[in-house]
Formats: C-alpha cells, structure tokens, sequence
C-alpha cells in the first residue's frame, strides 16, 4: 500500500506524459490510498480537460467513476492538527499537506510529482518522476 497525490491518480487515468511512470508505479503497488479531498482535486483535473475540449462531459464522468472504483476503500479522512502542524512546518498548502499527513500516519511512501512537496517533505515524498518500478 502507498500514498499518492491527485496528480499521480490522473496520471493513471488520463494519458499524457507521465501515465507510463503511473502504470509502473501501479505495478509495483496496486493498492493507492488517498485523502478524501482527491475526489475534489480529481474533478478540478477534469473540469481542465473539459473547458480545454480535450475531454467530452462523457468522457470526463466514465474517468471519474472508473477512478472512484479505483480508490474505493482507500480513502481517508485526515486530522486537522495534523494538517495544520505540516503547514506551519512548510511553504506547501493545506491540501498538499493532507497527502503528507496521512502517509505519515500510516507511515508509508508517499509519490507525487509536486516540485514544492518534493522540497519541503523529502523524508517522506518520493518523486514518481524518478521511480523506475
């Protein structure tokens, strides 16, 4: 089981540049968790998509629900002083500090492909860009 940011879940559900690294990834561990708050960010992603016309409102509702399955039973709710203790330690947002709060929980590995996560929780994010699965 580990840890992963929204990005990292579009990467699965969405082809682009980085989908290969996200089937690796997949490989290597099939079970993902998340917080709740994925499912917001994930819809963001999509409205993106959608408003860009590389995604028909179709489209964009079978992702979501084939990404909902994925995650189904993995998903968490996160302790606000958690939370709130990363954020007073780092540069990096409540939402990206809800991800780093529950792998460090669970003590698990975290992947993400955020540049400021990456810098400001090296203990615990690992970057899915240098994953080689």
């Amino acid at each position: 089981m580990i840890a992963v940011d929204t990005n990292v879940i579009a990467y699965l559900f969405i082809n682009g540049s980085f989908s290969e690294k996200a089937r690796k990834l997949l490989k290597y561990d099939s079970v993902w968790i998340a917080p709740l708050l994925w499912r917001s960010e994930f819809r963001n992603v999509l409205m993106l998509y959608m408003r860009n016309s590389d995604l028909s409102k179709e489209d964009a509702l079978s992702i979501m629900n084939e990404a909902e399955e994925f995650m189904a039973g993995n998903e968490y709710e996160v302790n606000s002083f958690e939370i709130l203790e990363l954020v007073s330690q780092s540069k990096c947002s409540a939402y990206d500090c809800e991800f780093v709060a529950l792998a460090k929980r669970l003590n698990m590995d975290f992947y993400t492909s955020d540049k400021k996560v990456l810098r400001e929780f090296p203990s615990i994010a690992l970057s899915l860009n240098k994953f080689n699965g």
